[in-house]
């Protein structure tokens, strides 16, 4: 009974007819009270909050706004905790219809969900883009059945939409711009990203495994049918975070991961890098897991559309700057390092059928193979040994 009124209290007010502390009070104890199949409603208006909202332990819960840039959720005055959202240890939960913008540290993070829907959000960071700004604006992580669907990502200094240790994860209809990477999916496996635009990153979609995370391997991973457009944006992430070598002028960037499958899009005007295929060598990071696999294998890149015409990479990253002196302004729009695990090769000294690099039918996609593990000395331009399925 106690919980009817309280709810009936908060809902039959607009919520600029009641104080702001008390109704970030009000937001909070719905989370707290709520059982299993409510459906909590959040009012139109800009509501100003200074702590972290959490939701835990909790199943089959709809948590929705008015609409987007209707109800109006803002940190940029948080005094206690880092993110603005965060669900955790739950089941079956619905996050829709509202804005979220200028916590600390990430907008929205969720963790060890299963059966997790985001729909039409908008998360995103007020201002000029900053390596002050959080992390993450949407952040499943160790989440298993994730849709996103309908969002909208700005302003990141990491990922915009980041979906990291999960599995079976759609992301579509999205738009994710000035982020350092746009989409990025890591150590995630059974993931479908399509129908979204990621432009004005530094990185447009990113798909990456990465040593020392409890999830070791990502793969069977579809990008497709997306727009990944003039991510030309300068990398603001802060200073040793993975993503802070990506070089701006990045499309699509697949790191050491395993069954990759990248067509259909339209990956244009990204001036250093349209599509890279790295090992995490590449990085020049040390690797202490020993468990951690750095190759990439089985990626298949096929009938995406590039942009035609000269491109001039960035000269304020080591790799840019190296794309710049072995290629200058015709940088190839499919690059791929060339570091191979010996252990993919068969008797003969080709790549093992189920480990190959695969890139056909992609117009006006040019390709380069950079012998990085040969110091980059000569670079092929031949595709032949990479026209497969």
């Amino acid at each position: 009974m106690l919980k009817q009124l309280l709810l009936l209290f908060t809902f039959s007010f607009p919520a600029l007819a009641v104080a702001q502390p008390d109704l970030e009070k009000q937001l909070q104890t719905q989370l707290i009270l709520a059982e299993d199949g409510d459906v909590i409603e959040w009012p139109a208006g800009k509501i100003t909050l200074s702590n972290t909202l959490s939701l835990d332990a909790k199943s089959n819960i709809t948590i929705k706004g008015a609409g987007q840039e209707k109800t109006i959720l803002s940190f940029k005055n948080q005094k206690q905790g880092a993110e603005g959202l965060k669900v955790t240890n739950a089941q079956n939960i619905v996050l829709q219809d509202f804005t979220i913008e200028d916590s600390k540290g990430d907008l929205i993070k969720t963790q060890q969900v299963t059966g997790l829907v985001f729909r039409n959000i908008t998360a995103r960071w007020t201002g000029k883009p900053s390596k002050n700004n959080g992390s993450y604006a949407l952040y499943p992580v160790q989440c298993q059945q994730v849709r996103i669907e309908n969002c909208t990502a700005i302003g990141a200094s990491d990922a915009g939409i980041y979906v990291g240790q999960s599995d079976s994860v759609w992301v579509s209809g999205c738009r994710a711009e000035y982020n350092v990477a746009g989409i990025e999916i890591e150590n995630t496996t059974n993931a479908w990203v399509y129908d979204n635009v990621s432009t004005n990153n530094t990185g447009g979609i990113l798909i990456f495994d990465l040593p020392d995370l409890p999830k070791k391997r990502g793969g069977h991973v579809h990008i497709r049918n997306n727009r990944v457009l003039r991510n030309n944006y300068k990398n603001f992430a802060p200073k040793g975070n993975i993503v802070g070598k990506v070089p701006p002028g990045t499309g699509v960037m697949i790191l050491a991961t395993h069954d990759v499958n990248v067509y259909n899009n339209q990956i244009l005007d990204n001036k250093t890098a349209s599509t890279a295929i790295v090992s995490y060598y590449i990085t020049e990071n040390p690797i202490k897991d020993k468990d951690y696999i750095p190759y990439p294998s089985a990626i298949s890149i096929r009938d995406n559309t590039y942009s035609t015409g000269k491109r001039m990479p960035t000269w304020k990253n080591k790799l840019g700057f190296l794309f710049w002196l072995k290629f200058g302004r015709n940088v190839p729009h499919i690059l791929y390092d060339g570091i191979q695990n010996p252990e993919y090769l068969a008797a003969d000294g080709t790549v093992k059928p189920e480990h190959r690099i695969c890139v056909h039918n992609n117009p006006n996609g040019t390709f380069a193979n950079l012998k990085a593990d040969k110091k980059f000395k000569g670079i092929s331009r031949d595709l032949k040994p990479y026209t497969c399925h």
